[in-house]
């Protein structure tokens, strides 16, 4: 069954994947729910940082992989791939796309780790003091972007609370922080593999 909403993306606040995990290539299925998850991840560093195509194809140049993602409408193709989105244009993802996909992302989580950092800590602190994250400073401008551009741009479930889209995003804000540090790309494709199991 292929995602179709917040609660079935991302449960809960855990972030760490299995480290037993196979990372062996996925199968169309789990190609299938990975396109979602790489795109919610992207469309989280979007959220946070205000970072465009260019940037990621700027970051595919850099990574080597700019023959697979080449230029904008080549890029928003394969975001369009995801079966979260609306008007969904290619639906086929294969492996070194999406591989490549998690280098751009974890290559543009990395460069911005300090801002990951402050809103991760910003989290922590909010959730210590038991206040509602979305007051929190830049927590709320993150929180406002994300369920702005997820509501803009993704199919999804129309029927999606703003407490299911604000897990969401702190979920993947979460993420985020592990996929910018050492490491960062084996964690994010342990994690797709992992969540298409579930």
């Amino acid at each position: 069954m292929e995602p179709s909403s917040p609660r079935e993306l991302n449960p809960g606040l855990s972030s760490e994947p299995n480290p037993g995990q196979p990372q062996g290539a996925p199968t169309p299925r789990q190609l299938h729910s990975i396109k979602a998850q790489l795109d919610l991840v992207l469309l989280a560093l979007e959220a946070l940082t205000g970072l465009g195509s260019d940037a990621m194809l700027a970051a595919a140049n850099d990574l080597g992989v700019s023959d697979l993602l080449s230029d904008r409408v080549n890029l928003w193709r394969l975001r369009q791939a995801s079966p979260l989105r609306k008007g969904q244009g290619r639906k086929k993802l294969d492996v070194d796309e999406a591989r490549a996909l998690v280098l751009v992302s974890c290559h543009l989580a990395a460069n911005h780790r300090d801002p990951i950092r402050q809103a991760v800590a910003r989290l922590e602190q909010a959730l210590g003091q038991g206040q509602a994250p979305h007051r929190a400073a830049q927590l709320g401008d993150y929180l406002d972007a994300f369920s702005n551009a997820y509501q803009d741009r993704m199919e999804g479930d129309q029927t999606a609370t703003t407490d299911e889209l604000t897990t969401l995003g702190l979920k993947l804000l979460v993420d985020l922080l592990f996929y910018s540090g050492s490491g960062g790309q084996r964690k994010l494709w342990a994690a797709l593999l992992d969540r298409t199991q579930t």
